[in-house]
Parts: C-alpha cells; sequence; structure tokens
C-alpha cells in the first residue's frame, strides 16, 4: 500500500527478511533424516508503526531421505512451532494459516526428495520472539501397499 505526500507515492509497509538462528537444522527420525537450510522468516511491516501486518511466512529448502528398507509414499510435511516450554505458539484468528506443505513424492529406500518450503508462522512466535523449536511432522504411507479390488454387478435398465 502506497499513500500520496507531497506529491509523490510512498509505501507504507515494508517487507523484512531474517535468518532463523541456525539457518539449518538436520532431524534423524526411525525412517527419515529431514534436513532444512536456508530457512528465513518474512514479515510485512507498518513502516511508520513497525507492527506486524500480515502473517509472517517460514521460506526455506527441505530435503528427505528415506532411511528404512522399504517405500515410502510422502503425503505431506506439517509443521508446528514451540516456546520455550515445548508448548505450541497459536495462532491469532484473524492469522492466516498454512502450517502443511503438500509433498507427493514416492521414496525408494535411500532415496532423496527436495523441495522449497513455503508456510506460515504465527505472528507471537515473531513479535513476542517465543520461537524456541521447530517440531516436524512428515504424514506417510508405508509400503508394501495393499490393494483390493471389488467388483459389483451391476447394470442400467
Amino acid at each position: 500500500m502506497v499513500v500520496l505526500r507531497s506529491g509523490r507515492w510512498r509505501p507504507t509497509q515494508e517487507q523484512i527478511t531474517k535468518n532463523l538462528v541456525p539457518p539449518k537444522a538436520e532431524v534423524k527420525g526411525p525412517a527419515f533424516l529431514v534436513e532444512l537450510n536456508d530457512l528465513k522468516v518474512a514479515t510485512t511491516v507498518n513502516i511508520a508503526s513497525k507492527e506486524i501486518v500480515e502473517t509472517p511466512t517460514l521460506k526455506g529448502n527441505i530435503k528427505i531421505t528415506n532411511k528404512s528398507k522399504n517405500i515410502l509414499d510422502i503425503q505431506a510435511v506439517t509443521l508446528e512451532y514451540l516456546d520455550e516450554a515445548g508448548k505450541p505458539i497459536p495462532y491469532k484468528p484473524e492469522e492466516k494459516i498454512v502450517k502443511v506443505y503438500p509433498f507427493w513424492k514416492v521414496l525408494q529406500p535411500e532415496g532423496i526428495a527436495e523441495g522449497s518450503l513455503d508456510v506460515t508462522i504465527p505472528m507471537n512466535a515473531i513479535k513476542e520472539k517465543s520461537l524456541r523449536k521447530i517440531e516436524v511432522n512428515l504424514v506417510y504411507v508405508p509400503s508394501p501397499l495393499k490393494r483390493e479390488t471389488l467388483t459389483l454387478s451391476e447394470k442400467v435398465e
């Protein structure tokens, strides 16, 4: 948004990008190795008041390695933002919530999937500097998948 002052357009908002510390993280679970890097938080603030005016976004890169002996069908990655006590940091009712990142990929054992992360982060995690941990949840279907086909005897008369 811009306003006209003295015959010139001047912006009323600015985008500020800050690196997360550390900007790179790696965590290993029983089936996966997850690496996040180049983690940055982008906020849009009112220039005059310095208040955050939109839900901040977390951007970065994600790399997932299948460490199991099975084929794994990744459906999504979800993120939960935790404070110092390990409790989730809530979103305000008016905030846009995008904490699920669809990640449709079938990974063979030792297979690697990479992508860009672009999700929201609660304003309070930034404003109050309460963010201490990010919990990464992988939603996946283990293989071998079992399928069953059923045939119904139907006809149109």
